[in-house]
């Protein structure tokens, strides 16, 4: 039979109209709706992968820029401020004369440490450890830290171990008009006498070459900042202290217990009379001793150094060096 050619044929179609009514079955059915399911499987399971990575690029950009935002740990932030301008050009030697009062350096390293980088004071802490068998020598010891601060600091802190500043207007700056004595009488908890200069004294380098350092005459504990302040005097230096410090005796904390460790109060031999009189020699001109270890440690994240240091003793002219 033939067909004219404007009809066109429609086997094909007619065999999907038989497939979908004409002589549709459950098997069939069933088989086209398991391809759609399997098509919805796929499909989701695409959308899904797709939003997981989105998810895990997000979360990668999210910890970098938390890693660029996170703040510098200590050590990075006392390298930044070599370049940062509003530090100051000056650079500061706290020097902690010290033994074996190992509980109070744990806390007052990283105390003084981020104290005095919030004040932005350029500085490195020198612990000045005597590992000799003499009395403990305070002053030969602020000495040893002069000599052994390095050409990169200007001035010093003369600073005891166990005393913390609490006001943040405590002035560590560079004392450039003349010593400046932080601990002042009317602020240090204990002591309130005009002439105490001890605690915490703050020296250029130069001011404390002109008076020869400490004397080395004074073995166990005190006496040797009274004899500082007459040095002072001698070299005509000004001293000055805060003003304006309105916290009183609440100004520092001073951490020492007399309890657990006592200090070495004895006077041996000529010492209780020589204890008043004033070393017109004595100072950096004598100071004798030897370095055995130098230690660069870190105490919760705040660097110091630790001189271990054995002092010499002129017994002739010092036997109560030791208490036998």
């Amino acid at each position: 039979m033939m067909y004219s050619s404007r009809r066109k044929p429609v086997l094909y179609f007619k065999e999907e109209r038989r497939f979908l009514s004409g002589k549709c079955t459950v098997y069939k059915l069933f088989g086209l709706c398991m391809v759609l399911v399997l098509v919805s499987l796929l499909w989701l399971q695409l959308s899904c992968s797709g939003d997981m990575n989105e998810d895990r690029r997000l979360s990668r950009q999210q910890q970098q820029q938390q890693q660029q935002q996170a703040p510098p740990c200590p050590a990075d932030a006392q390298a930044s401020s070599v370049d940062d301008l509003s530090w100051g050009p000056h650079k500061l030697a706290l020097i902690v004369p010290f033994r074996e009062r190992f509980e109070e350096l744990l806390v007052f390293v990283p105390f003084m440490h981020t104290f005095l980088n919030k004040k932005k004071i350029r500085h490195k802490i020198i612990v000045i450890n005597q590992v000799d068998h003499y009395r403990f020598n305070r002053a030969s010891l602020i000495n040893v830290g002069y000599q052994e601060s390095g050409n990169d600091t200007d001035y010093l802190a003369m600073h005891d171990v166990d005393l913390l500043p609490l006001n943040d207007a405590l002035d560590y700056g560079f004392p450039e008009d003349g010593p400046f004595h932080v601990a002042s009488p009317e602020l240090h908890p204990l002591y309130h006498y005009k002439t105490y200069v001890g605690g915490i004294l703050l020296l250029t380098k130069r001011h404390y070459h002109m008076c020869n350092g400490m004397s080395n005459r004074f073995w166990g504990w005190g006496r040797e900042d009274d004899e500082f302040y007459r040095r002072l005097r001698k070299a005509e230096l000004q001293l000055f202290r805060p003003s304006g410090i309105t916290t009183g005796y609440k100004t520092f904390l001073h951490i020492h217990d007399p309890a657990w460790r006592k200090r070495d109060q004895k006077r041996v031999a000529a010492q209780k009379q020589e204890q008043f009189k004033v070393d017109p020699e004595g100072g950096l001109t004598n100071l004798r001793y030897q370095v055995e270890s130098r230690q660069e440690v870190s105490i919760s994240g705040a660097p110091c150094t630790v001189i271990n240091t054995k002092l010499e003793c002129e017994q002739d002219r010092t036997p109560w060096c030791l208490l036998g």
